[in-house]
């Protein structure tokens, strides 16, 4: 029986990631980055994937959190003689100084585990035993003085540790046996050390830990919100950096792979690539949050992997590599035994045009965040980008695409991209106003263009007998990406129409506070569960349309539905409450940071009042 994957934790130093489970297992693991094959993924297999596990001795209970403001994992373990505390970290170390381009911290491939008895006396064991290549290739263990160091082929995992490791058949082994003050360590390090970088003894380990730590906290330090929510908009963020690959600036859509969107079904993708749409939306969340460093990493990583300057602008990238094709892992089980499990993307192939609009909304945002000044990288030849993007978005205006939701059951007039193409236009616009070398004429052409756009999709989305704007032409299907459209402004917020899709998307894909992506065929097996990044979406519109005490009240219940560490998966089972899907997922942190800051600029604006409250006040 796998674990609940709302009883993940996530550690990372911004070039691959750890989950982490309650009870003090890494059971996935990608290293040297975040789209490597994983050692570790018990997480997608109890019985073949390996796992770096510990188990104490009369265990009672577990509590944890992040050390605060950094991603910093202490978990702590009660037993019936003791209380130990477990320190889960993977050392960033910052360059000195900071360069204005490129990764602010570096990677060790190590992640160390720091485990100190409080109180009394705790005995336990740690065990390590990798599984590489997604458990393809056999590994020998070797005992070497101190250490264990696993090889397959070119593979290695080096093990130190304090106690000192055993090799126990195919695993190693760490026995402990701690009274108080005194503390085990166990040092997991990717490839070969070198003399410089190794560690052991607890000195050294202590000494990366502290370093970390400063480095997690100047981070968090430099964040410009200051509203009531905190603790859920500054662990979002977090999360969000963990996604972010450095040496090229990429952004990982959720640091797994094969996680379930629906139990039993065939909903299990990989999502450690670099999507358009959610790494432009992190781009926006990054900057409203004060964040434009980052944001400016990811424009120097589309710059450098698109050298068409928004000609052959894609879809969809791999971090620093190209797109790897999409294969079936059949010899694992899948989380819960709910396979198959999927590596690479097939969707990458899809035409999703509202791209277009992504881009230019994120781009638009951090221009106007550094003063239309950007760095080099940005500005080169923007007037170029903004013609090609453009130019693109006119040539599919008529086009069906495939959509926000990459549905496998072919391209329709999707009524979301159509206004992301007036997105597009209209801050492609924006940004020409506000920059040399854009002609005049130009611009009045994207403005008449984007008009023409935004008649069709009002006249051509509505349904009379939804009383809604439906998810396609023609469609009786009801599309909560219709919401997102409204955040974007190509839907008045408070206009007649949008409020009757609210409502109808309320009643038929509503569930209390929790919201579908749709409810129709799409040519996959099994019922998702509901969609997070919508449910933040309709506070979204709430708060738009000035019903902030509604707005407030559901966005307060919906970050109560994170894990206990305040992160999200992809979806939320309805039924049960369980987070369901691929953890944590970039687009729910990244709409729950939108979320809060405009339920907090339309308190300002409104006031808290209610539906009536806000009628009454038109």
């Amino acid at each position: 029986m796998s674990k609940p994957i709302s009883d993940y934790a996530l550690i990372g130093d911004t070039h691959s990631c750890a989950l982490i489970a309650r009870d003090g297992s890494i059971d996935w693991l990608c290293w040297p980055r975040h789209d490597s094959p994983a050692l570790f993924l018990k997480l997608l297999d109890d019985e073949k994937g390996g796992a770096c596990s510990l188990a104490f001795d009369a265990l009672e209970g577990t509590a944890r959190r992040y050390v605060p403001d950094t991603n910093i994992l202490e978990t702590t373990f009660t037993t019936a003689t003791g209380r130990a505390t477990l320190i889960d970290v993977m050392p960033v170390n910052p360059p000195s100084p900071e360069p204005d381009e490129g990764p602010d911290g570096e990677g060790e491939s190590r992640l160390i585990r720091l485990l100190t008895c409080e109180s009394g006396h705790v005995t336990g064991r740690f065990v390590v035993r990798p599984t590489f290549d997604y458990a393809r290739r056999a590994c020998t263990p070797i005992l070497e003085g101190r250490s264990v160091l696993f090889e397959a082929e070119d593979w290695r995992l080096r093990v130190n540790a304090f106690p000192q490791p055993e090799l126990v058949s195919d695993e190693a082994e760490i026995r402990f046996s701690l009274t108080e003050g005194e503390t085990a360590y166990l040092v997991l390090t990717h490839g070969e050390d070198n003399e410089d970088a190794c560690i052991d003894d607890f000195a050294g380990a202590q000494r990366r830990l502290e370093t970390t730590i400063e480095y997690w906290r100047r981070w968090s330090a430099r964040s410009t919100y200051r509203g009531a929510y905190r603790d859920a908009v500054m662990r979002s963020a977090l999360c969000l950096k963990l996604l972010t690959y450095s040496p090229s600036g990429g952004i990982v859509a959720a640091a797994t792979a094969g996680l379930p969107e629906a139990v039993p079904g065939d909903r299990n993708y990989d999502y450690r690539f670099t999507w358009m749409r959610d790494a432009a939306f992190t781009v926006t969340a990054f900057v409203m949050l004060g964040y434009v460093r980052e944001a400016a990493e990811f424009l120097r990583f589309l710059r450098e992997r698109d050298g068409s300057y928004g000609r052959d602008t894609k879809l969809m990238y791999g971090i620093s590599d190209g797109m790897p094709a999409e294969q079936v892992l059949d010899h694992l089980a899948g989380w819960n035994g709910v396979g198959p499990v999927v590596i690479g993307n097939l969707a990458a192939d899809q035409d999703q045009h509202d791209i277009y609009g992504e881009l230019l909304r994120a781009l638009c945002v951090f221009l106007e965040a550094v003063d239309y000044d950007p760095p080099e990288k940005v500005n080169d030849r923007l007037p170029e980008v903004l013609d090609n993007l453009t130019a693109r978005a006119i040539r599919h205006r008529h086009d069906a695409d495939h959509g926000i939701w990459e549905l496998r059951t072919g391209p329709r007039h999707q009524v979301h991209t159509k206004a992301m193409i007036w997105v597009a236009l209209t801050d492609a616009a924006r940004i020409g106003r506000n920059i040399d070398g854009v002609p005049q004429e130009k611009i009045a052409e994207w403005e008449r263009i984007a008009a023409e756009v935004r008649t069709e999709y009002l006249e051509k989305g509505w349904n009379p007998e939804k009383q809604a704007y439906t998810g396609a032409y023609e469609s009786h299907h009801l599309d909560a990406a219709v919401l997102r459209v409204a955040l974007f402004g190509a839907l008045g917020p408070s206009d007649p129409r949008t409020r009757s899709t609210l409502a109808a998307i309320e009643r038929e894909l509503g569930d209390g506070d929790l919201i579908y992506r749709y409810r129709m065929d799409d040519g996959l097996k099994g019922d998702e569960g509901t969609f997070t990044a919508c449910a933040f979406w309709r506070v979204g519109c709430l708060a738009l349309d000035g019903r902030t005490r509604e707005a407030k009240d559901a966005f307060e219940r919906l970050i109560a539905r994170g894990n206990d560490l305040g992160l999200f998966a992809e979806e939320i089972d309805a039924a049960s409450g369980e987070q369901r899907g691929n953890m944590p997922q970039g687009f729910s942190h990244m709409a729950l940071i939108n979320a809060a800051l405009r339920l907090e600029d339309s308190i300002e604006r409104f006031g808290l009042v209610d539906a009536v409250e806000r009628r009454a006040a038109e």
